[in-house]
């Protein structure tokens, strides 16, 4: 029995609003490009904002971003352990460990 492969939220937006996705992913490329803050800060700040809505599939996949930027675990662990300061525990009892996981197994 052939499994379907479930796409995943971009997917379905770029086909379901390819004109909306792509001015999307112009607006991500202008943030990224913007030249004050190194990527690796910039990555740490993104898995933090994230962690504090508890939106653990957008950590979890910045994770290996943010280790080829050149952040420790210890750097990675302490962006999640500061949104405590914002949303109480939540970033932590939803991130923490699968962020750290997967820090673990990026290469």
């Amino acid at each position: 029995m052939e499994t379907k492969k479930q796409k995943n939220l971009m997917e379905v937006f770029q086909e379901e609003s390819p004109e909306v996705a792509q001015a999307f992913g112009g607006l991500i490329q202008s943030v990224s490009n913007m030249k004050a803050l190194e990527p690796k800060m910039k990555q740490l700040i993104y898995i933090a904002i994230r962690a504090s809505q508890g939106e653990t599939t957008a950590v979890t996949a910045h994770v290996p971003m943010v280790k080829r930027a050149g952040a420790t675990r210890d750097e990675l662990k302490e962006a999640i352990i500061m949104t405590t300061t914002v949303c109480g525990i939540k970033g932590i009892a939803s991130c923490l460990i699968p962020a750290l996981e997967a820090y673990d197994n990026a290469k």
